[in-house]
């Protein structure tokens, strides 16, 4: 994977975003494991409710166009912290990605960090098996 890459596909989707309201803009250049990249940004609506984030939309994208496998994903925003995936936005990839998926979380002053979905969404609702977490035994 050429890091730099898909780095300057996130911040090339960050400056579409759509964000008459918060005005925070978000990109995000989802790796598919044949090297294919979807981009996605944020898209605000003024109900809020309809709103996307940018890596649903890479997501999305991908999936809409028959894409099912994927690698990686970077995501960056205006802030000066590390940019990382909303609560929803990690479901969404438990549901197409694999636990080792990784996200990569990028700062706008070049910092950046990454983590897989298993360790930013440890005990994932998911309909696979194998990501099912088993309850401890009470006593």
């Amino acid at each position: 994977m050429d890091l730099t890459q898909l780095i300057q596909k996130a911040q090339e989707a960050k400056e579409k975003a759509y964000v008459p309201y918060s005005g925070f803009h978000v990109g995000a250049a989802l790796l598919c494991k044949d090297g294919t990249i979807f981009t996605g940004c944020n898209i605000e609506n003024s109900a809020y409710g309809p709103t996307n984030c940018a890596e649903r939309t890479a997501i999305f994208k991908a999936v809409s166009e028959g894409y099912r496998e994927f690698k990686a994903i970077a995501i960056i925003s205006d802030s000066k912290e590390l940019t990382s995936p909303c609560g929803v936005c990690r479901q969404v990839m438990a549901e197409f990605c694999e636990p080792d998926f990784e996200v990569i979380m990028l700062s706008c002053d070049g910092r950046y960090g990454s983590a897989t979905l298993e360790e930013l969404l440890p005990y994932a609702f998911s309909l696979k098996e194998e990501k099912l977490a088993t309850a401890p035994e009470l006593s």
